[in-house]
């Protein structure tokens, strides 16, 4: 069943992303977060299941966490089992690489470590960030799970 949102609730959606966010959660956890309710998925079960994708996958700095959130959310959108056919597949993929080309655009990266501004890319102690003001004033990450978030819902929930 597909689901359609009004360009009010995407907003009410994007707004509700980056209030997760900003109360402590990875980008990941907020994009998913923000929309697992339509999916049927408990809160608490998305955001244990995204929660290993923040800081570019385990602060690897690898893909984006919000946009791994987004494109988790486009598995709960058009995914497929392994029994389901290769169209199907391919149909879901074919949504992820627009979904990332569009991140990518908008952004100029899906790479965590290049939207950061790091010169290695090489992961860093797993202990996550302490939350402060500064984190979030140096930090791009809150335009990032909103710009996710935004993409997600626009291409594949607007009315």
């Amino acid at each position: 069943m597909k689901k359609t949102l009004t360009a009010e609730e995407i907003e009410e959606r994007v707004a509700r992303g980056v209030e997760l966010f900003k109360s402590g959660y990875n980008c990941a956890q907020a994009v998913v977060g923000a929309f697992a309710d339509l999916y049927e998925v408990p809160q608490d079960l998305a955001l244990r299941m995204s929660a290993s994708f923040g800081g570019g996958m385990g602060r690897m700095r690898l893909t984006c966490g919000a946009a791994s959130g987004m494109f988790m959310l486009a598995g709960l959108e058009n995914g497929c089992s392994t029994t389901e056919s290769p169209e199907k597949r391919a149909e879901n993929y074919a949504l992820v690489q627009e979904l990332a080309a569009m991140f990518k655009e908008e952004n100029g990266s899906l790479t965590c470590a290049e939207l950061l501004g790091l010169r290695s890319g090489k992961a860093e102690v797993p202990v996550p960030s302490e939350r402060t003001k500064e984190y979030y004033k140096a930090r791009p990450c809150a335009m990032m799970v909103e710009s996710a978030c935004r993409i997600f819902a626009e291409k594949v929930l607007k009315r």
